[in-house]
C-alpha cells in the first residue's frame, strides 16, 4: 500500500495499478458520500464519481501536488456535482449537528431573542439526550434536515457539506472554496446553527 504523500502521486502518474486500486479503495466511498450531498439519486451520484475518476486520471500529469491528492480529487467531485445540483440535493450526517463541543463556535449558536432580558430561556430548549435515536435518524427527521440544507445560501451549504459530509479539515475547505480561514469558520457556524434550529423546531 502506498501512502498519501508524494510517493502515491508518483506511483499514480507512473500508471501503477496497485496505487490506483488503493486510491479507489480509500477515496471512492467518501467521494460518493460527497456527491450525494449535492444530488438526490444514488445512480446520479455514482455517475458523478465515475466522471470524477476519469477526469482525475486524465489530469494527473497536470496535478503538481500543491494540495493533498484527496483535496484535489474532492474538488473535482464538487465541480461535477455542482453542475447537477439544480436537479439534485441530499441531506448530510447528524454527527456535527449534535456536537456540543464545536471547535469553530465563537459566537452564540442560539438566537439571543430566545432569552429574556434577565438571561433566562423564554422556552426551555429540547434536550437531544431525551430523543430516541430512531427519531433522530428517521425518514421524517432526515427530510427536515434536507429541507434546512436546501434553504441555506449556497456559500453556507458548500461549507457544511465539505466539513460535515466530506469530513475535510478547515484548511482544505478554505482552499477549495477560495475563502479565508475566518470566513470558512463563520459560514460553517451559521450553516450548522441554521440546521440545528430547524431540527430543534421539528423535535420540539
Amino acid at each position: 500500500m502506498v501512502d498519501a504523500s508524494g510517493s502515491e502521486l508518483e506511483a499514480l502518474k507512473r500508471g501503477d495499478e496497485a496505487a490506483f486500486v488503493d486510491a479507489i479503495r480509500r477515496y471512492h466511498g467518501p467521494m460518493l458520500r460527497l456527491a450525494m450531498a449535492y444530488v438526490r439519486d444514488h445512480h446520479v451520484a455514482e455517475d458523478v464519481v465515475q466522471e470524477a475518476w476519469l477526469t482525475a486520471i486524465r489530469s494527473l500529469d497536470r496535478f503538481e501536488g500543491h494540495s493533498s491528492l484527496k483535496t484535489w480529487i474532492f474538488g473535482i467531485v464538487i465541480n461535477i456535482a455542482r453542475a447537477r445540483r439544480r436537479k439534485e440535493s441530499r441531506w448530510l450526517t447528524f454527527s456535527a449537528l449534535l456536537r456540543r463541543d464545536d471547535p469553530d463556535r465563537r459566537e452564540p449558536t442560539v438566537d439571543p431573542s430566545r432569552f429574556t432580558r434577565g438571561g433566562d430561556w423564554r422556552a426551555i430548549p429540547h434536550q437531544w439526550e431525551n430523543v430516541p435515536e430512531a427519531t433522530l435518524l428517521g425518514k421524517e427527521a432526515m427530510q427536515k434536515v434536507q429541507a434546512a440544507i436546501e434553504k441555506l445560501p449556497p456559500k453556507h451549504r458548500d461549507v457544511i457539506v465539505l466539513r460535515d459530509v466530506a469530513e475535510l479539515d478547515a484548511g482544505p475547505v478554505s482552499e477549495l472554496l477560495g475563502i479565508s480561514a475566518e470566513n470558512q469558520r463563520v459560514r460553517l457556524h451559521r450553516a450548522r446553527a441554521a440546521v440545528r434550529r430547524a431540527l430543534e423546531d421539528y423535535l420540539g
